[in-house]
Order: structure tokens, then sequence, then C-alpha cells
């Protein structure tokens, strides 16, 4: 096993079960519909959240690929690595209500879960750029795809989204929050997509 797997097999790990927590959300929201409850609001800024978080975790494992070659495997790496994907896992749980029963309007849990998610959020992803500046400032050679410019191969710029972000954490309004989601989620489609076709 090389160093690389070693550290990948953490992250892997811990990144998998955040992005089935979410996966857990929607198949709950899904299972509540199908009851019948009509008591239950769900709205749209829960699913969106959800969303924008999955694309966002997605994005982290081509960030690892690219990384393969410049990444050491020692305890600090592991700590670093558990750092950023545990961060993503307690996030991904908050997102959808644990009892969907016990919320009769999701956006009520989202106007109480979004800030620590969305920091959350933002974070994991200063960490991820502030390592790959420090690599491509460092003498490691640093592939191409991994360098600060990207966020992750064909993903969208930092540039772009960590701004948006950082203004979700803050902004108020419910249609607000759910336009600024959107417009993230495009920005993370869009990359894929240029990635694709480029």
């Amino acid at each position: 096993m090389s160093g690389f797997e070693l550290v990948f097999v953490l992250f892997g790990i811990v990144l998998g079960l955040a992005v089935t927590e979410v996966l857990g959300g929607f198949a709950r929201v899904v299972k509540l519909r199908r009851s019948g409850r009509g008591d239950v609001r769900i709205g749209w800024l829960t699913p969106l959240l959800g969303l924008f978080v999955i694309l966002d975790q997605t994005s982290f494992f081509m960030v690892a690929y690219h990384l393969q070659r410049v990444l050491t495997a020692n305890y600090l790496t592991l700590l670093a690595v558990l750092a950023v994907s545990g961060t993503y896992y307690v996030a991904s749980t908050l997102i959808f209500p644990d009892d969907p029963e016990g919320w009769p309007d999701f956006d009520a849990h989202y106007d109480r879960q979004k800030r620590f998610v969305l920091a959350a959020v933002l974070a994991a992803n200063l960490a991820v750029l502030a390592l790959a500046i420090a690599m491509a400032a460092g003498a490691a050679p640093m592939p191409a795809a991994a360098a600060p410019s990207s966020h992750a191969p064909g993903g969208p710029s930092p540039i772009l989204i960590l701004p948006l972000v950082a203004v979700a954490i803050f902004v108020r309004p419910r249609w607000a929050n759910a336009a600024l989601l959107a417009l993230m989620i495009a920005l993370n489609l869009w990359g894929a997509v240029a990635a694709a076709l480029g």
C-alpha cells in the first residue's frame, strides 16, 4: 500500500460517510413525501443545501486524486485529512433533520442549521485551498490540476464559490438563500459540464 493509498483510505471512508449522510437525508424526504404526510412542509432550502454540499463533497474526491503525487503519508497529513473530512461529516449530519416528522417546516430547520453547515463547508474549502497554495509555494512539484486556481479539475474556482458561501452564511431572507444556493449549484454543475466538454 502506497502512502497516498493510506491517506486516501481515511479520506474516502470519512467523506464517503458524509456523502451517505446527505443521501440518507434525501431518502428520508422521499419517504416522508410518499407517506402522504401533508402536515410537513419540506420547502426548497434544505434540499438545495443538501445538493450543494454533496456536489462540493464530490469535488473533494477529484482534489484528493490530483494531490496524490504531493501528499506524504505521515501522522500530520492523516490528522489534516481527518479534520477536513470530519468537518464535512459533522456538517452533513445537520443538513436534514434526524426526525423529519418533528419538523413541520424544513425551512425552519434550515434557518437553524445553515450557518454551521455553510461555515463548515467554507472552513473545509479554505483548508484545502491553503494546502494547495502552500504546496505551490513550496519545493514540492504540484500537478497543474491541483493548483490554487481551481478547486477541482473542471470544478468551479474557489474565487467564485467561496465568497458566495461566505455571503450565504449571513444572508437572512429565505429567497436570497435559495438564490445563492441555486447559483452555487449551477456553478458546480457548469464546472462539471465544462470539464466534460473541454
